[in-house]
């Protein structure tokens, strides 16, 4: 019982952690945020009905957590943003900060995984998502 609520507990901290990075992702360059987002609704969703719902319902967050949960799926522009900005900033970080092939490999191989993720993702048309805003 005891460890049930310390699962609770530490999914509720990961959750504020995830949003906190997810807002600073807002302001700095290059950072994520929608995935951070996506992570702390994970988290929230396991742990938090509260926090959960305040999340996906928020203004500004909620459409997008709400497209990739319920829809398994992200809008074109969100795509090309998203595997544009890995590349730019895995790309950097194999050439300029480090000189370890190996490292370089590995770095590359990340890229393309979750570029490879990304773009398998179902597309969502603006006006599909739209729509169930309206809803």
């Amino acid at each position: 019982m005891a460890y049930k609520k310390l699962y609770k507990y530490l999914l509720i901290i990961f959750g504020w952690f995830f949003v906190t990075l997810g807002i600073i992702g807002i302001f700095v360059p290059l950072m994520p945020t929608t995935i951070f987002f996506i992570l702390a609704a994970a988290s929230f969703a396991r742990s938090s009905e509260k926090f959960y719902n305040w999340l996906i319902n928020h203004p500004k967050f909620g459409k997008f957590i709400k497209d990739y949960r319920e829809k398994r799926g992200i809008p074109l522009k969100s795509k090309v943003i998203a595997v544009s900005m890995l590349i730019v900033t895995i790309g950097s970080s194999a050439y300029f900060f480090t000189e370890r092939i190996l490292v370089r490999i590995i770095l590359v191989i990340i890229a393309f995984c979750i570029s490879a993720y990304i773009v398998s993702l179902r597309t969502i048309k603006e006006t599909d998502s739209a729509l169930n805003e309206a809803d």
